[in-house]
């Protein structure tokens, strides 16, 4: 976004001085031209940024010169860490710090890049939830929350799948993450997952968070859902699928349906794709209707074609 890397242009050469074109396109990773069309951006909107040419040349800003990011409150410059999404510091209890730190940094920009940010602002909407997902209560979430950013251990009362269901938890907060519209803890030890709307009580202790050293909680969250999907499809089911039914495919069968299928004669398509397991290949591929025909395991295809036989005496 174009009004995001003239800001970052301006920052950069705030922090670190005289940068050239290409150091800059480098740390953007756009294109020099770009830099050069940004650079006369700028240049229009009266920010005092000049360049100097040869061997040790570059472009640096006037000296004494900063951008007017100033006043912001600590709770502010927290909500500017989920400026993309506004749900979510409303959420946590930031929504008003939000609001106030949205004004100052608009209120930091020059008039062009002001006007173009809101611009913006007024034809996006992020809305990160599925169609079909219901709100999940999260009551605690703003404790949780504070216990993040303090640094203090939780006392929790949690609810899991398996029995016994409702169990007590002492728990290490390192980091907050929202997927599709719901919020995990990840947390120690171990560390595990754990969903917020399934905190039933929670004491936030004196007790201060040891996070390890290194812990990253982006790569953390990535090599999770790594694994989470690695042992999600651990069978496979043999099908002849048509054009109609590949297109209903999503994620790892679509994926594997691209990947190794085979087109045939009559134009459908023979693929190994990953599933779940019987009951839910059973499912998933029943949806699919007279689209798919399961060859392999036998077990997989044996059911389909007893529940088929079910459902033509059924309805005659």
């Amino acid at each position: 976004m174009k009004s995001s890397r003239l800001l970052s242009i301006l920052l950069l050469l705030e922090t670190r001085g005289r940068m050239t074109a290409a150091d800059l396109a480098g740390e953007l990773e756009v294109s020099v031209r770009t830099v050069y069309r940004d650079v006369e951006a700028l240049h229009a909107a009266g920010v005092p940024l000049y360049g100097d040419a040869g061997h040790r040349g570059g472009y640096r800003l006037l000296a004494g010169h900063r951008s007017r990011l100033t006043g912001l409150y600590a709770r502010e410059a927290e909500a500017l860490v989920l400026a993309g999404l506004p749900v979510a510091a409303d959420e946590l209890g930031l929504g008003g710090h939000f609001a106030d730190a949205q004004l100052k940094l608009r209120a930091a920009l020059p008039a062009p890049l002001r006007e173009h940010v809101d611009r913006l602002r007024a034809r996006f909407h992020i809305d990160a939830p599925g169609w079909y997902a219901q709100d999940a209560e999260t009551p605690f979430l703003s404790q949780v929350a504070e216990a993040v950013r303090a640094g203090r251990v939780l006392a929790v009362r949690y609810r899991r799948w398996k029995e016994p269901t409702d169990v007590d938890r002492r728990l290490a907060p390192y980091g907050l993450v929202l997927k599709a519209g719901r919020w995990y803890l990840v947390a120690g030890p171990g560390p595990r997952t754990y969903r917020v709307d399934q905190i039933l009580a929670l004491t936030v202790t004196d007790e201060d968070v040891e996070i390890p050293a290194g812990f990253d909680l982006a790569a953390h969250w990535r090599a999770s859902q790594r694994d989470f999907h690695d042992r999600l499809h651990q069978d496979e089911a043999v099908v002849r699928i048509s054009p109609r039914g590949a297109a209903r495919l999503t994620g790892a069968a679509a994926r594997a349906l691209a990947e190794n299928g085979v087109r045939e004669a009559d134009g459908w398509t023979r693929a190994t794709l990953p599933v779940e397991g019987p009951d839910h290949a059973h499912a998933t591929l029943l949806a699919l209707g007279a689209e798919v025909e399961v060859l392999a395991p036998d077990g997989l295809r044996a059911r389909v074609a007893a529940t088929v036989r079910t459902l033509a005496a059924r309805y005659g």
